[in-house]
């Protein structure tokens, strides 16, 4: 059984895949327990999946290319991907690499310590680990949705949307069997489900760049993931989560 099962949502990303990748199995390479990586191709309509099968050869088995049925988002290819994987400890982080791979050891450590069960990444606690920030206009979003974030879901974190987080493979399979929001809602929602389940969380600095080529829309993105929220909210009000206590 893998030790690390890294997931890697992509959709139209054949400029980008093949650096990640080659970045991905150089780190891994170096180290010294079993990994596996998992692309999971969300539709795309250019080579991703080709660019991605190029590396079949030198990942020596450890690279699985996943296909969602069509465009579904983000939410779903992270789900699709961590109910798919068998490490011991499952990590998903984006395919531009805005938080570097030396951060890895930063958010999967605590996990392998056995001190906590979700670590995820964090932009907003150490600001002066950003070296390239986002626009103004995108970190007032980001500053108003976590607002809306604590005040509908009362998660009293700085940052859930960065797309580094790591979960023990039981508390992946408990979380992801629940999760339900598809596009870019699901990060809070996670979390969400992972704190009413007691599963141990930790917020953690990381580095971070701001690269550019996002999937967000400035105006439609917001106002999907404030109506998710929203929902997040009503499936736990009529239980459509169950959120019997799973703490370890």
């Amino acid at each position: 059984m893998p030790y690390l099962s890294i997931i890697i949502p992509a959709y139209n990303e054949e400029r980008r895949i093949g650096k990640t990748l080659a970045a991905t199995f150089e780190y891994l390479d170096a180290q010294s327990y079993q990994s596996e990586v998992i692309v999971v191709d969300d539709g795309s309509s250019d080579k991703t999946a080709q660019v991605a099968r190029k590396f079949e050869g030198r990942a020596d088995g450890r690279l699985r290319l996943i296909h969602n049925p069509g465009n579904r988002g983000k939410g779903y290819s992270v789900r699709n991907g961590m109910l798919q994987a068998v490490g011991k400890i499952r990590l998903f982080y984006d395919a531009d690499l805005s938080t570097p791979l030396s951060e890895i050891a930063k958010v999967i450590s605590p996990i392998a310590e056995n001190r906590y069960d979700v670590v995820f990444g964090s932009r907003a606690l150490n600001r002066k680990l950003i070296a390239m920030h986002q626009s103004f206009v995108r970190q007032t979003l980001g500053r108003t949705f976590n607002l809306a974030m604590r005040t509908i879901l009362g998660l009293h974190f700085k940052d859930t949307q960065c797309g580094f987080k790591a979960f023990r493979d039981r508390a992946a399979q408990s979380i992801f069997e629940q999760q339900q929001i598809d596009g870019f809602g699901f990060d809070p929602e996670t979390i969400f489900i992972a704190q009413k389940l007691g599963w141990r969380l930790l917020e953690a600095p990381v580095r971070w760049n701001h690269v550019e080529g996002s999937k967000v829309n400035l105006i439609l993105t917001p106002v999907s993931m404030l109506l998710e929220l929203l929902i997040i909210r009503l499936n736990h009000l009529t239980r459509k989560y169950n959120l019997r206590c799973e703490k370890i």
